[in-house]
């Protein structure tokens, strides 16, 4: 199955559904047809995008996401399905009585992947990685010492070879670049937890009574490095302080749309995603030790980098 994201910025456009397609239509152009089935996020950035809730409960019900952008194109909410598994009840239950060893141990695993995630990352890009997988391994349940954020400290400055850089959501340079990357990965990350019959909200680190999302944000730490990669090539050419055009944008989504060596396979980050999804819902039962958390730095070339659409740009593949 094709997985596609499409994204409504440039023009304004209406959206509804026909015979399980979703019908984009613009003034002047011709219809753009898509099956529901095939589209694995809308980005909804142009306020006068309007949209049917037909358009809504087929995404939900074919596992689709809406992620809406805000008038700096930085998204800002995030519309997820709300049935995906046919044992969720279960799960969910299962899920929000999780023990504090479990979570920790949880957390153990993913801070130690996204160490590695780093550490694979400064090697390809800086020919070094100051020291981050050894990290990995002294990372104790819970991170207690907290490796995580010394981690970060060193990693950051050696990524953008800016001794001076931080992440800062509200910065206007790259952090934005980062912001609108995590934000379509994360959706998609969400989407695969649903799926696996988990609830995003429910988190094993990430706590905060105002976020839907924290296990969302708990299993996007691993991948992180993905957009980090896009984002410092993409600025090895343009002006970080330049706007997120179309062109930007697609370049920062291609990440979430690429395929992945893991092991001996090639993957797509869907498949991957749902993999892993299902891998911490076998442990939350009580199926299986630890899950499945693979680096995924190196973008296989040879599998292709799957196109970005722009119904807004007359249909065309904008990367």
């Amino acid at each position: 199955m094709i997985e596609r994201i499409i994204e409504i910025a440039e023009e304004a456009a209406r959206l509804h559904v026909r015979h399980a397609q979703l019908v984009i239509e613009r003034e002047g152009c011709e219809p753009i047809t898509t099956p529901l089935e095939e589209l694995a996020a809308l980005v909804l950035a142009h306020p006068r995008a309007l949209l049917t809730s037909a358009v809504l409960c087929g995404l939900a019900e074919a596992g689709g996401t809406v992620v809406i952008c805000d008038g700096k194109h930085l998204p800002s909410a995030l519309f997820l399905p709300v049935q995906s598994h046919f044992v969720q009840t279960e799960r969910m239950a299962r899920q929000a009585m999780m023990p504090a060893p479990l979570r920790k141990r949880l957390w153990q695993q993913v801070v130690r992947a996204k160490l590695r995630a780093q550490s694979r990352l400064l090697m390809e890009l800086r020919g070094q990685d100051g020291g981050l997988a050894a990290m990995a391994p002294r990372v104790r349940s819970g991170d207690p010492s907290n490796v995580e954020a010394r981690g970060a400290r060193i990693y950051w400055p050696m990524l953008f070879a800016d001794s001076g850089f931080r992440r800062d959501r509200d910065a206007p340079n790259q952090n934005r670049h980062l912001n609108y990357g995590y934000a379509v990965l994360r959706a998609l990350v969400a989407r695969a937890i649903c799926a696996a019959g988990l609830h995003p909200s429910l988190g094993v680190c990430h706590y905060n009574r105002y976020n839907a999302f924290c296990l969302a944000d708990d299993l996007l730490e691993p991948l992180r490095p993905l957009v980090d990669r896009a984002v410092v090539e993409w600025l090895a050419a343009h002006d970080p302080a330049a706007p997120l055009d179309a062109q930007t944008r697609a370049w920062l989504i291609q990440p979430s749309l690429a395929h992945y060596a893991v092991g001996s396979e090639v993957r797509s980050l869907f498949n991957v995603l749902a993999q892993v999804a299902s891998s911490l819902a076998s442990v939350i039962m009580g199926e299986a030790e630890d899950f499945d958390l693979p680096v995924l730095n190196s973008i296989d070339e040879t599998a292709g980098r799957m196109p970005v659409e722009c119904a807004a740009a007359g249909g065309e593949d904008i990367a």
